[in-house]
């Protein structure tokens, strides 16, 4: 499996806010995540970084 982990980035420190990340898709404002499961979340934000190997990503929100 590939999926990753997906991490809030809030005053330095990371937040885990899904698990088993399938899918990150630009909508509006933010970003949609989708894990294997069918779960869904958007964050009013963007991507803060991308960690390909330990399979993480970082996301930062707007105000």
């Amino acid at each position: 499996m590939c999926e990753a982990n997906a991490y809030l980035i809030e005053d330095s420190e990371k937040k885990l806010i899904m698990e088993a990340v399938d899918t990150v898709l630009p909508e509006g404002d933010g970003v949609r995540l989708t894990s294997i499961f069918g779960d869904q979340k958007f964050i009013k934000g963007g991507i803060y970084s991308l960690a390909l190997v330990d399979r993480t990503i970082f996301l930062k929100e707007t105000a």
